[in-house]
């Protein structure tokens, strides 16, 4: 029967797998909940399967022995090692793209390529796997430009260079390993202009179901100073949005999974577009294969539906944007971060006032970086500690209520951006 309840899977640890557990559990169709591994939040909601995430044949092993029914991937690394290929393999439904689709992320080459045979606007660029080479290149066209080491790394791996120099030093970091293997593989960017905005999409592969847009900040400190972050808040809806701009955005994730299926890859899952508001319309700055971290903690709190339906629709490619709808609603997530991050970072450190937090108005706890200690309390064991999410039915409620639970909120070091939002506020002419 279609309504019957089923077991699901969640793969992960971090802000968004809580977001994304919490509305799985919202779903009449769901039955037990496991995660692996988790965090001290999720293990409040679900059982921890005993098992490595990364390793398809574990993974699709213990889904099948448990009689699991659905498997939702949550980090880009299990996607890129074929995680969700051995789970389909076993017979089991899979939330993710497979690893030849998650390439989407796992190599901005390969994305650089699919975009430029579907005609998708983004920045021009040149890929180099020798190091002279691309150090030529980078004298000669100069600053600005963005360096981007080529495969995963946990969103570290971009620099932003306006000077000559900046762009070398950023050519030194991939080439001399600080990516890892990431960096063998390095993509020289145009630097594009405008203000960012993100959107996730739903899809089986033939069908684009858009969700609501958001807005991440990346730079550690207010006023975007500072090193880049894994993202330090985030606000959805995207109030700066000219018309047509949307209807764009959507057009060109359509785009490339038309493409994508003309090349013999059936794209299912998550595209995350990331674009660029620019002069001359949406341009695409990356596309990444799963839920965005932390635009998943804004999105799936104002969306209305069934999770688990529409992630299984999207496995056996009936997908219909009737599954989904969305209020006119507002939400604002603050994140707390550990002192030194995105640096190095203390961890243990014990957490209280969650309670009291969750006990303000739409306001929505999420789990980072936490873990649970031997006593039961709930301690950092991360750099983003919480996302503090607030919905409200306007803008300003949501970010004054997000801010109040924050204050309420306590663990040695401490430490969050202030300023989370206010691009929202000053209009599209101040950004």
């Amino acid at each position: 029967m279609a309504s019957e309840k089923i077991d699901i899977l969640l793969l992960g640890a971090g802000g968004r797998e809580h977001a994304l557990l919490m509305k799985l559990a919202d779903s009449p169709r769901a039955g037990k909940l496991y995660v692996a591994p988790g965090n001290g939040g999720m293990l409040q909601l679900a059982k921890k399967a005993p098992i490595n995430p990364d390793d398809p044949t574990e993974v699709a092993t213990w889904a099948k022995d448990n009689g699991i029914g659905l498997v939702v991937i949550g980090p880009e690394a299990p996607l890129v090692a074929g995680v969700a290929d051995a789970v389909r393999a076993a017979g089991i439904a899979c939330f993710g793209p497979n690893a030849q689709a998650a390439q989407m992320e796992g190599s901005k080459k390969f994305a650089k390529e699919v975009m430029a045979r579907a005609g998708a606007p983004t920045a021009a660029y040149r890929s180099f796997t020798d190091r002279a080479a691309c150090e030529a290149y980078v004298r000669e066209v100069g600053g600005p430009v963005v360096v981007k080491a080529d495969g995963l790394a946990a969103g570290k791996g971009v620099i932003v260079a306006q000077t000559t120099e900046e762009a070398l030093a950023g050519v030194d970091e991939c080439f001399s390993g600080a990516f890892g293997d990431a960096g063998a593989t390095v993509v020289v960017e145009e630097m594009l202009e405008g203000p960012e905005c993100s959107l996730l999409a739903l899809t089986d592969g033939v069908t684009v179901v858009p969700l609501a847009t958001s807005q991440d900040h990346k730079r550690a400190y207010d006023g975007d100073k500072g090193p880049n972050t894994g993202g330090m808040g985030v606000y959805s809806p995207v109030p700066i949005l000219l018309d047509g701009e949307l209807e764009r955005m959507v057009q060109i994730e359509q785009q490339v999974i038309d493409q994508l299926r003309a090349d013999g890859i059936t794209y299912s899952g998550c595209l995350y577009g990331g674009f660029m508001l620019t002069k001359d319309g949406p341009k695409v700055l990356e596309f990444n294969a799963r839920f965005g971290d932390p635009e998943t903690q804004v999105v799936l709190p104002r969306m209305q539906g069934d999770l688990v339906e529409a992630f299984l629709a999207c496995d056996n490619g009936t997908l219909d944007p009737a599954m989904l709808s969305w209020g006119d609603n507002w939400a604002v997530s603050v994140v707390l971060a550990s002192a030194g991050y995105p640096g190095s970072y203390e961890k243990g450190k014990v957490i209280t006032g969650i309670d009291a937090a969750e006990a303000c108005e739409g306001v929505t706890v999420y789990h980072a970086g936490t873990a649970l200690d031997e006593d039961g309390n709930v301690v950092t064991a991360g750099g983003r500690v919480l996302d503090v999410t607030a919905v409200a039915d306007t803008f300003e409620q949501a970010r004054a209520n997000a801010y109040a639970a924050c204050e309420l909120i306590d663990f040695e070091g401490k430490q969050y951006r202030s300023d989370i939002g206010l691009k929202a506020i000053l209009g599209r002419e101040n950004l």
